[in-house]
């Protein structure tokens, strides 16, 4: 069976650190794999956040949906620990973008997962996806292909 693979910037956008709490820890005693996207979800919040929007349902009118998404899992995490998520912009598109996510423990740097999500623009007044919003691609600093 082929391994996903999720291949790295060089550079990231943004960073932030994440805090894994006791909820976060499955009956293995370890960080849980549906743990790591809410805490993925937390970082993009965070990255939506520093370019000025409020959440994921208020830019520039629009909200964005995740449409797919791939986690590679490289080390386990406890409670307590802190994970640093590094994000970057990748695959920009006319509806949407990826977001590329590493998860390394702040103390020690060792990787615990790799992540991209697909996001797309989505207008909820009509219930469709969306063109992205040109100053959103502005904020973001990157050109659509």
């Amino acid at each position: 069976m082929p391994r996903i693979q999720i291949v790295l910037p060089e550079r990231f956008a943004f960073e932030t650190r994440v805090d894994i709490r006791i909820g976060d820890i499955n009956y293995a005693g370890h960080l849980g794999n549906d743990a790591v996207l809410r805490l993925a979800q937390e970082a993009r919040l965070r990255f939506l956040q520093s370019l000025g929007y409020p959440h994921e349902l208020s830019i520039e009118g629009l909200g964005v949906v995740v449409a797919d998404t791939a986690i590679l899992y490289r080390a386990e995490a406890f409670h307590g620990e802190v994970l640093r998520f590094a994000l970057a912009v990748d695959d920009v598109g006319a509806r949407g973008f990826d977001l590329l996510y590493q998860a390394s423990n702040d103390k020690t740097g060792k990787e615990v997962a790799r992540l991209k999500t697909g996001l797309v623009f989505f207008d909820y007044a009509s219930r469709k996806p969306a063109a992205m919003p040109p100053a959103f691609l502005e904020r973001l600093g990157v050109t659509s292909e």
